[in-house]
């Protein structure tokens, strides 16, 4: 029998989820609308009788609360007034529904049995809509713009009659049978069909890469004795698409690059970005510390913290799934970086989580996006709502956010997922970090079942956004079932129950089991064991699929029962799938029959290597004209600009309390409400021993160089570590590279000086981490972030974010921003020069600039060193590195975080050269620090800090005025405007 269960609030109780929908139909569509109710539906498609659905519906509802009604009942209730439509949204057929897959399980308990997986449950949201001026065309607006995603979802509008009448029951069954076909494919074709194959399978393939794979096959020996030929199967080209995807293999980064800077004279051949700048620098630092403990090779980068713990970290983005459904795309994006720690070494707890996204104005005007593209407002509470629901619901805790905006996001936003865990030193007679293949071993899959979503999830974010790209790649997380997961996989950890663990991610079983079996020198699977969410699937979907909460571990055969047995005792579906071989074979059939047999030779190392040219220029952009400004008004305008003020609304919904381990928090100050520099984290309660976590992205000083924007980046993720009491010497960073397309070509004209960006930028990483001795542990490149939509090309800024983690011995010397005490003096350290090309300010003021900030290794060092030796000493009050917005947001931001006055005489700031007020306000000139201290305290802080560039320009005192003077301005702002500025912009944005 089929059960409509209907629940919602009491007429006598408030319905928020309806009061902030109707704020947003306000807010954001500018409609006019005088109320929003909201309901849940529950629709059973199982065999229950009567009694059982009344049972349900009596333990779904909350009594005090809510109402329930069974049945097919009318529409609205005398109750529910005069409404004028509903609009009911469900997902359609074979999207992931996590509320109806956590009810499945629910009503199983009810009644007193396991639902079977052919009894479904789905669910809906119903809005009813009350408004004179309410019509349908604005319904549907309110709908497709507001509510629902139909990439991914199901939208019927009911209205007049059909509202006295039952509704019709939400039914998005995938009734697909069969499966299991397998499709051929002739590349003995012209080059153009060659393409034609590529583009029409999205399989991102090239045409050199397209006639590798046919002189490959042309080649094959012994593929008759298994019932193949030289036509590869449509398992073959996807496993090779997935394979050879710019995501998976880093095409660009690992290509060879005639790089040339006729301005320079200077001429390179470079082989390999990764292997030349990146992986280059890290080895020869690993040659001088001894913290590094798994680099490069697995899921995620792994340092030492103590004789207990190493730690984990990686950084992911999630940009293309999150620029067609933010909801679902960022959700994939934290629930999978969670996977990475999960299947590094023999697998990590999970400590902390962090984000950050770059996205468009959310006050951009709906008539400068493009058609077909989410306004930046939607998008931008799609992606934190689901990092929220992905990241909180699994337990993790959030230790860093932040967020950036700019206008070319408009196209791909960039969203930014990490994960910090913990990893044993020793697990049994095992390194933590360690993990091996033995053949013979069980392929075994665990966690959830695959299905359509995230098919042609790695090639379709190797390409850009456009009318074609496939709604498949959408996936929905479920962190439910993966923090299920995740305790039995500690626990089959602790046990020794498997030898190696890993994340099914970009490409799926192709890429992990793939993987996998390069280690051991080969495989074979049979893709009809595989767990589905529904029949009809194809094999070469169920090897590339992408659906979520899955892990592939190698199980030892006297292990497997013990392994099996504790995943049924966890509710955890666990599936062998084959077995580990040492023949050199990916050997893949769907029952009897072969339907994929490649050297894992050619797999992994068959790819041509790209030959591309890089060209540079120097950009140059007009100055703006600072004469006559208002520093006073400037400095008010600054503190309000999109980059720089306080985003705690959206911060705050999420939760960084959980597990109780913070020390340092994302919002610091008398009133907690002025964003950190960095954040300090134990990794177990009462530990002395903390993890700091900091940040740095620049775009904008892309624009000028990003030799620049890459030294200033690193600088400024090392600095904040230093401005909350770390310390050199133990740091690690992460590099997350977004670039648009650096491929010259029609489409792309300007691609020799992009792919040169590129590579400045990786000559700065090299440089500059290997001057501060910070090793890159792990990173990522994302290539592509451009849209064709609507048809208006948008590109990003050539955008990299670089993440440090480091170790504090003691948390006792932890420090944060905010001013404490009237009558600590103020000192600036480090040196100001006029560098305002690139900065906010100039940002605001509508220019560019050329002067962009650089970094001086050398000097950048001695200072970290000395402010180290005043925080090891206790003898800061407060410390704050000034970033986006110079010294004169830096001194507002520490003032309105300790509600304390400052008196600042900016003549007394050091320089390397002359300023005026505005450069010595607003220049982001790096490696510098704000510190106050106790009075008491000035002589042995001026003692350590001999030999720098710092100076006393003032003092705390007990007014509510920061005032800064100078020369030729004397500006006094009352604190209580500065901080409503700070904080008036995206209040309840």
């Amino acid at each position: 029998m089929n059960y409509r269960i209907e629940i919602s609030p009491l007429r006598t109780w408030r319905d928020a989820r309806g009061e902030g929908v109707k704020q947003q139909i306000v807010d954001f569509l500018k409609l006019n609308v005088d109320a929003v109710w909201t309901r849940d539906v529950y629709t059973i498609a199982a065999d229950v009788d009567a009694a059982e659905a009344g049972k349900i519906a009596e333990f779904l509802v909350n009594p005090v609360t809510q109402y329930t009604r069974l049945g097919e009942v009318p529409a609205v209730r005398a109750e529910d007034g005069d409404c004028k439509f509903i609009i009911a949204i469900g997902f359609k057929p074979g999207v992931t529904d996590n509320v109806g897959r956590t009810a499945h399980e629910a009503i199983g308990d009810i009644v007193g049995r396991r639902l079977r997986d052919d009894e479904k449950i789905f669910s809906s949201v119903e809005y009813l809509l009350y408004g004179e001026q309410l019509t349908r065309e604005t319904v549907e607006r309110i709908a497709r713009d507001l509510l629902a995603n139909e990439l991914i979802q199901s939208v019927r509008i009911f209205s007049g009659d059909q509202l006295q009448r039952p509704l019709p029951l939400n039914l998005p069954a995938v009734n697909a049978v069969g499966g299991g076909e397998v499709r051929k494919y002739n590349l003995e074709v012209s080059d153009r069909e060659l393409m034609e194959i590529s583009h029409k399978g999205i399989l991102a393939l090239s045409l050199e890469e397209m006639k590798a794979i046919q002189q490959y096959f042309r080649e094959a020996r012994g593929r008759e004795a298994y019932g193949l030929d030289r036509n590869p199967t449509d398992v073959e080209l996807e496993v090779l698409a997935q394979t050879w995807s710019e995501h998976c293999k880093h095409k660009i980064f690992a290509a060879e690059i005639d790089y040339e800077n006729p301005e320079s004279g200077e001429k390179e051949h470079i082989v390999s970005c990764y292997k030349s700048f990146i992986k280059k620098s890290t080895n020869e630092i690993a040659e001088k510390v001894d913290w590094l403990v798994s680099v490069f090779h697995d899921n995620a980068g792994v340092i030492a913290f103590n004789d207990k713990y190493d730690l984990v970290y990686k950084v992911e983005t999630h940009n293309s799934p999150s620029a067609l459904d933010p909801y679902g795309g960022a959700m994939t994006g934290i629930v999978g970086v969670n996977r990475d720690p999960m299947g590094t070494g023999q697998g990590a707890e999970l400590l902390i989580n962090v984000w950050g996204y770059c996205l468009a104005s959310p006050f951009t005007a709906d008539a400068e996006v493009p058609p077909g593209l989410l306004h930046p407002r939607r998008l931008r509470d799609g992606v934190h709502k689901g990092v929220i629901d992905g990241g909180n619901q699994s337990g993790i805790p959030y230790g860093l956010g932040w967020e950036y905006f700019d206008e070319r996001y408009l196209g791909k936003p960039l969203v930014y997922c990490g994960t910090v865990g913990i990893l044993p030193k020793k697990i049994g007679e095992v390194r933590g970090s360690e993990k091996t293949i033995k053949p013979g071993d069980y392929i075994v899959m665990g966690g959830g079942r695959i299905g359509k979503d995230g098919i042609h999830g790695a090639t379709f974010s190797s390409e850009e956004l456009h009318k074609d790209s496939p709604t498949q790649a959408v996936q929905i997380g479920d962190p439910i079932t993966q923090k299920k997961l995740s305790d039995f996989i500690y626990e089959a950890r602790d046990r020794g129950l498997y030898r190696f663990i890993t994340d099914n991610g970009a490409g799926g079983l192709s890429s992990s089991v793939g993987e996998m079996a390069s280690l051991c020198g080969g495989c074979r699977l049979d893709l009809a064991t595989a767990p589905l969410k529904y029949a009809g699937m194809a094999p070469w979907e169920i090897l590339v699929s992408e659906a979520q909460e899955r892990m592939s571990f190698a199980v030892p055969p006297e292990k497997l029962e013990e392994f099996k047995a504790l995943a049924a005792s966890r509710d955890v579906e666990v599936t062998v799938m084959g077995t580990f071989t040492d023949d050199g074979k990916f050997h893949i059939t769907y029952r009897d029959r072969t339907v994929a047999l490649l050297d894992i030779d050619f797999m992994h190392e068959g790819l041509p290597q790209l030959h591309l040219k890089a060209k540079w220029k120097t950009p140059v952009f007009e100055e703006p004209v600072l004469a006559g400004r208002d520093a006073a008004a400037d400095l008010k305008a600054l503190v309000a600009d999109l980059n720089i003020c306080s985003d705690e609304y959206k911060a705050r919904q999420y939760d960084h309390e959980v597990k109780g381990l913070s020390v340092v928090k994302p919002f610091v100050g008398a009133r907690r409400d002025v964003a950190s520099d960095a954040t300090v984290t134990m990794i177990e309660p009462l530990s002395r021993e903390g993890v700091v976590l900091s940040a740095a992205i620049l775009p904008r000083y892309s624009d000028v160089d990003t030799y620049w924007m890459m030294a200033s980046s690193i600088d400024l993720a090392v600095r904040r570590i230093i401005a909350v009491g770390g310390k050199l010497g133990h740091i690690a960073g992460l590099d997350n590279f977004c670039w648009p397309d650096p491929v010259q070509s029609e489409k792309t004209p300007d691609g020799e000086y992009k792919l040169a960006q590129l590579v400045r930028a990786n000559q700065a990483l090299y440089h500059f981490t290997k001057a501060f001795q910070v090793p890159c542990i792990s990173g990522k490149d994302s290539m592509k972030n451009d849209s064709t939509k609507g048809g208006r090309k948008i590109s990003i800024p050539p955008s990299v974010l670089f993440s440090a983690i480091s170790k504090m011995d003691d948390i006792d010397k932890a420090v944060t921003l905010d001013v404490k005490r009237p009558g600590d003096l103020v000192y600036v350290i480090g040196s100001t020069a006029a560098e305002l090309g690139g900065s906010e300010y100039y940002a605001m003021l509508g220019a560019t600039g050329n002067r962009v900030p650089k970094v001086d290794a050398g000097a950048a060092i001695a200072i970290y060193e000395r402010v180290a030796q005043v925080t090891e000493r206790n003898l800061a009050s407060a410390l704050h590195t000034p970033a986006l917005g110079g010294l004169g947001v830096g001194f507002a931001k520490m003032a309105m975080a300790g509600r304390l006055g400052m008196q600042i005489d900016l003549a007394k700031v050091p320089t390397s050269e002359t300023c005026s007020t505005l450069e010595l306000l607003f220049s982001e000139s790096n490696s510098r620090f704000i510190l106050t201290a106790a009075p008491a305290d000035a002589e042995a802080v001026e003692a350590i800090l001999q030999g720098v560039p710092f100076a006393c320009v003032g003092a705390v005192d007990g007014t509510n005025q920061l005032c800064l003077s100078a020369e030729d301005a004397s500006i006094e702002m009352p604190l209580a405007e500065l901080l409503a500025n700070y904080k008036e912009t995206l209040a309840g944005i």
